[in-house]
């Protein structure tokens, strides 16, 4: 049975989630998009080795999404969260030791087992304790479009500790003057990361009734249930859906690089340039968010992968250079709401599709397994293209790529829509 009690949770509470949320991820993936070129300069790795670690990270992550959820039920997610946070911050000390890409690959795999395993499904669970019967929709909106501001937040006092580093030109520095100043960033993040850890330790309490949801979860993972989820078509719409838009969010990990390689940005300039594109996030959460309550989630996941489509298809055939600011400026602007509008309402959806209450967990965790594989190979595709072709066609070739999921992910989209509005008549 869902929480049917409406008990108000204090609003500290999301917003120390929120924090938590987006700051266990920062260290594995968000210093990367924004430093993306200062990154593997940094530990003398190509592109496609950075996507082998970020596939290590998957392979663990995949298994502890399956596995994650039991031990939320056993154990307060203040406890969890809060040696999720502490241990994600001691990989962050041993990172800034710039290990070997032997150490880097297990270091990942660390992170897949602190972030996933030990995090998300606490997370979640505290998610819905707070949103209570009443305010799923309100919680899970502000989780994900916090989570991006924070991220901004987070990869703006990155740029400016990297900058405050740099003592002269940037176009003058050493690769040793930059690795030096990586450094301070790695290791600011991850006092930050310890700091937030024990703010959640201390202060993530509820109203009472925190152990809801949890009583029969356990009784919930069953062969049976994972049957009858199968039954429903709207299930695998979606892990195809979310699927191809992870990948497309995967791609904004290269805007900077793009804004570096083609558009001639320096290293600051570039990896300002990520830190926009993570300050839109919460701004057109919020705003999809609200016009999906007011029309339909399935309509503005369809725009979102049509938005997707058409800016990958336009970075693809080259047409966007150093001498055309405007068009880069408007193509990251169509791609964040493409990319973020189908991610906000990722889960929106499992109500126009009429999937039981009673097993949304196991709906959720089961589209979860496919539909973030993209962990474990984006990287390495991406990767790959970027360093067969430098330059600007090797981003164009993965722009090419996005092009082609993106494209399955609006049929999917498309046929999602259908489907849930014969659910709806």
């Amino acid at each position: 049975m869902p929480n049917k009690t409406n008990k108000k949770q204090p609003l500290y509470v999301i917003l120390l989630l929120i924090l938590a949320a987006e700051a266990v991820f920062i260290l594995p993936f968000v210093l990367q998009r924004i430093f993306r070129t200062t990154f593997t300069e940094s530990f003398s790795i190509s592109d496609t080795q950075l996507g082998s670690c970020f596939s290590a990270y998957g392979v663990v992550a995949l298994v502890s999404y399956l596995f994650g959820g039991p031990l939320a039920d056993k154990f307060k997610p203040n406890l969890l969260m809060s040696v999720a946070l502490v241990m994600t911050a001691l990989g962050g000390f041993y990172l800034a030791t710039y290990p070997t890409l032997t150490n880097l690959h297990i270091l990942y795999g660390y992170w897949g087992f602190t972030t996933i395993f030990l995090f998300w499904a606490a997370m979640i669970k505290a998610t819905r304790i707070w949103g209570g019967s009443e305010k799923q929709g309100i919680a899970f909106g502000f989780l994900d479009g916090g989570r991006g501001l924070v991220a901004a937040l987070f990869g703006s006092i990155g740029v400016l500790i990297f900058s405050l580093f740099i003592t002269k030109n940037i176009e003058l520095t050493s690769i040793d003057e930059r690795r030096q100043a990586f450094k301070e960033v790695i290791i600011y993040t991850s006092i930050a990361v310890m700091c937030i850890g024990f703010l959640v330790f201390f202060f993530l309490r509820f109203s009472q009734h925190e152990k809801i949801h949890s009583n029969k979860i356990s009784k919930l993972v069953t062969i049976n249930n994972f049957k009858e989820v199968l039954k429903y078509k709207a299930v695998w719409l979606l892990m195809i859906i979310i699927l191809c838009a992870y990948y497309g969010y995967k791609m904004t990990d290269i805007f900077s690089k793009y804004a570096e390689e083609v558009m001639l940005y320096n290293k600051i300039e570039s990896a300002k340039v990520g830190t926009y594109l993570l300050y839109m996030r919460p701004v057109i959460g919020i705003l999809i968010g609200l016009l999906a309550d007011k029309t339909r989630a399935t309509l503005w996941i369809v725009i979102g992968f049509l938005l997707m489509v058409i800016t990958s298809f336009v970075l693809y055939i080259g047409v966007i250079d150093n001498t055309k600011t405007l068009l880069f400026v408007l193509s990251i602007g169509t791609m964040a709401v493409g990319v973020y509008s189908a991610r906000v309402l990722y889960f929106a959806t499992l109500e126009e599709a009429k999937i039981p209450l009673a097993v949304t967990g196991t709906a959720v965790g089961f589209i979860s397994i496919v539909g973030y594989t993209p962990d474990i190979f984006a990287g390495l595709i991406m990767g790959y293209f970027i360093d067969a072709d430098k330059g600007a066609v090797g981003l164009q070739n993965a722009f090419g790529i996005m092009g082609i999921f993106t494209l399955i992910g609006l049929v999917a989209s498309l046929l999602f829509y259908r489907h849930s509005k014969m659910k709806v008549a």
